[in-house]
């Protein structure tokens, strides 16, 4: 049985599709919900699901991410996790954190990767005047939203669309697709995951 140590920044509702999804037959189990943000309301939802939780304040460290991370990674290692999946965490971690669990640590990310990495992602689809748009599972590496992908879920964007309006119908797919591919992933694997 796989652990999973999830990591959020907000609500966590990407984090609640996968606790939600592990159980039963699934090959893995939530083990920590970590926060950047002590009033993240991921927390508390976690906690109602019986996910242990923890949450490490970034802002008093200012710009000094190493030392943030020194304190992330104590809550961390000692869950001891075999993935790490990055649901709505709105730090950029260094490349040394990232090496540490290469391989093992996944991110969703609004957009169908290589397209649009970074913010902003349906904004600039609908400016692009793209047709479709989605979200993309794939490995972390050091460069930014660029390792290898795990898995795509693809949605139409509509006449009239707005950011919001797309975003709201691309968040329905992550929660689709985000639990389909960690389901896979640990069973060791790295086919990706398509839907349509």
């Amino acid at each position: 049985m796989k652990r999973v140590a999830l990591l959020i920044s907000g609500g966590g509702s990407n984090m609640l599709a996968l606790v939600r999804d592990m159980a039963g037959d699934h090959p893995a189990r939530p083990v920590l919900v970590l926060s950047n943000d002590p009033m993240a309301g991921g927390l508390a939802k976690a906690a109602a699901l019986g996910v242990p939780t923890a949450a490490v304040d970034h802002r008093p460290f200012g710009r000094d991410r190493a030392a943030f991370e020194a304190e992330l990674l104590k809550p961390l290692l000692a869950a001891e996790p075999d993935i790490i999946c990055l649901a709505g965490f709105m730090r950029i971690l260094t490349p040394g954190f990232i090496r540490r669990f290469e391989g093992r640590m996944l991110n969703i990310h609004p957009s169908l990767l290589p397209k649009y990495p970074g913010l902003h992602t349906h904004q600039r689809a609908l400016d692009a005047g793209d047709t479709e748009a989605g979200c993309t599972v794939h490995e972390v590496t050091a460069e930014l939203d660029a390792g290898p992908l795990l898995g795509q879920a693809r949605v139409p964007v509509l006449p009239g669309d707005t950011a919001d309006a797309l975003a709201a119908r691309v968040l329905v797919e992550e929660h689709r697709l985000y639990p389909a591919v960690l389901r896979r992933f640990a069973a060791g694997d790295r086919t990706p995951v398509l839907l349509p």
